[in-house]
C-alpha cells in the first residue's frame, strides 16, 4: 500500500459515466483538453497528472508501476472507463489487472504491455534507444523532453503543426520532476505484462497509429490475440497521438466504444 504521498492533481468535470484520462510520459493532463471537451456533455471527466509529471509534484524517486496505479486509482472516481496514453496507457492495464472493481472498460491509446524490443517481441522500442534517453535526461531533461515529442509525431501527418502543439504543452504545468521522468523511463523499459493480458476481461479498445515509431502498429495486433474482449482501430497516417492528429475519428472511435 502506498503511505505519506503527496495528492495528485486531478481535475473533473460534465455528467455522466465517469471516464479517466491518463496522459504519457513526460508529459500532463492538458493534452487532453480536445478530448475532454468533446466528452463531458456526455460524460464526468477526470484528468490527471501522473505523480511527478505536471502540477502532481512531490513525489520524490522510487515510483513504480504498481505505485503508479494504485496512487492513480486513490485519486479517481471509480468505477470508471480509463483511457490511456503510452504510459498512461500501461498504469491503466495494471490498474484493470490488480483492481478489477475500478475499472470498467479500458481503452489504450498507442499504449501496450510491454514498450522495450525482447527477443519474442520486436514491436516496440529498441532497449539502447530507451537507455540513451536515461542517460541524456541527467545532463538535460528539457532537450530530452523536446526530442521524445519530436519522435511521437515522427512519420505522422502534418507532423510539424503536432510537434509544435506538443511543445507549446510540454511546461504549461510546469516542469516535471527529472526524478518522476527517470523512474518513467525505468518502468518503459522493464515493465512487460503480456503474460498478464488474459487476465483483463473488461471491453477493451486498442487505438494505434499507423505510423507510430514508439508502439507499432502491429503491437496492437499481437495484444489483440491476448485480450479476451477486445476490438483494434489503426489511423491510417499517425503517430503517437491520433488525438492530436486525427482528432475527428478518434473522438468518433472513442464515443462508440464508451456508448457500446
Amino acid at each position: 500500500m502506498i503511505d505519506h504521498l503527496p495528492t495528485l492533481y486531478v481535475h473533473t468535470a460534465g455528467a455522466g459515466p465517469e471516464v479517466v484520462l491518463a496522459h504519457g510520459w513526460g508529459m500532463h493532463s492538458g493534452v487532453w483538453e480536445n478530448v475532454a471537451e468533446t466528452l463531458i456533455d456526455d460524460y464526468r471527466v477526470t484528468v490527471v497528472d501522473l505523480p511527478g509529471h505536471g502540477y502532481s509534484r512531490g513525489f520524490g524517486a522510487g515510483l513504480t508501476l504498481p505505485v503508479l496505479a494504485e496512487t492513480v486509482a486513490a485519486a479517481v472516481p471509480a468505477p470508471a472507463v480509463w483511457v490511456g496514453w503510452s504510459l498512461g496507457g500501461l498504469v491503466a492495464q495494471q490498474a484493470a489487472l490488480t483492481m478489477p472493481e475500478r475499472v470498467n472498460r479500458l481503452a489504450l491509446v498507442n499504449s501496450t504491455a510491454c514498450f522495450t524490443q525482447r527477443p519474442d517481441w520486436p514491436h516496440a522500442v529498441a532497449l539502447p534507444v530507451l537507455r540513451r534517453f536515461a542517460e541524456e535526461l541527467r545532463q538535460n531533461h528539457r532537450a530530452v523532453l523536446k526530442r521524445f515529442i519530436a519522435l511521437e509525431v515522427h512519420g505522422s501527418d502534418h507532423a510539424s503543426d503536432q510537434y509544435r502543439q506538443l511543445k507549446a504543452l510540454l511546461f504549461q504545468h510546469g516542469e516535471p520532476d527529472p526524478a518522476a521522468l527517470g523512474d518513467g523511463l525505468a518502468i518503459l523499459e522493464s515493465a512487460d505484462l503480456r503474460a498478464e493480458l488474459p487476465r483483463i476481461q473488461v471491453p477493451t479498445l486498442l487505438l494505434m497509429g499507423q505510423r507510430d515509431q514508439l508502439t507499432p502498429a502491429a503491437a496492437g495486433a499481437a495484444m489483440l490475440e491476448r485480450l479476451p474482449n477486445a476490438r483494434l482501430h489503426i489511423f491510417p497516417g499517425a503517430g503517437h497521438a491520433p488525438f492530436f492528429s486525427h482528432l475527428p475519428a478518434f473522438i468518433a472511435e472513442l464515443r462508440a466504444f464508451l456508448d457500446a
